[in-house]
């Protein structure tokens, strides 16, 4: 009998209603790529219907995958610090990742991040376009290069655009950004310092967008 291979997967019906929740649901039971299999659960993404803001970053980590919530962990608390400097209410804004499961591999008893390819980020783009289609922001922000390429494709670098307001056909205004996972790794204290303060400075520019009408 014919094992399913990767190329087998399609991406997974979006159910045809305005309900974020419904959504939400039935992204619960996805199994449109290989990652539920080894994830404990879907994280979704979490934020009120209408929040002019999104935040997108890449996929659930270990936190995440446990708790069932995005940006919980270490990353997570680094941003909310970094969202309350920039002068951004985490509950008035919509936080999501591009891919709904933790992709990861064993080293001893810990699970490490291991970074989804295009296949399994294509699986999921259904979910995120219909939080874009119900939450309807202003402005995305793309948090890392995952994420800022499921939004722009594949040859979008960060390097070169971070900070600009962009357009796509996700929405009318786009940000990109780092991953606030990246200033944890940062080489020493002086290099993050200096990183999350560009890392603000870019929230503070995509608060600016948001409210530019």
């Amino acid at each position: 009998m014919a094992t399913q291979t990767e190329e087998d997967w399609t991406p997974a019906p979006v159910p045809a209603t305005t309900s974020l929740a419904e959504v939400r649901a039935a992204a619960c039971e996805c199994t449109a790529c290989h990652l539920y299999k080894h994830a404990t659960q879907t994280v979704f993404g979490e934020g009120p219907s209408g929040a002019p803001i999104m935040l997108v970053g890449e996929q659930p980590g270990d936190y995440e995958d446990v708790a069932g919530k995005p940006f919980v962990g270490p990353a997570g608390k680094i941003m909310d610090q970094a969202l309350e400097e920039a002068g951004i209410d985490r509950s008035h804004v919509y936080v999501t990742n591009a891919v709904k499961h933790f992709k990861w591999e064993p080293r001893g008893k810990r699970r490490i991040h291991k970074k989804p390819n295009s296949r399994e980020i294509a699986a999921c783009r259904p979910w995120l376009e219909a939080e874009v289609r119900l939450v309807k922001p202003t402005l995305l922000v793309c948090l890392g290069a995952t994420a800022a390429q499921a939004i722009f494709g594949p040859s979008f670098r960060v390097t070169r655009e971070r900070g600009k307001v962009l357009s796509s056909k996700f929405a009318p205004k786009v940000l990109a950004t780092v991953h606030p996972s990246s200033l944890l790794r940062q080489p020493d204290e002086e290099s993050r310092q200096r990183e999350y303060k560009r890392f603000v400075l870019d929230l503070r520019a995509a608060v600016r967008a948001a409210s530019d009408g």
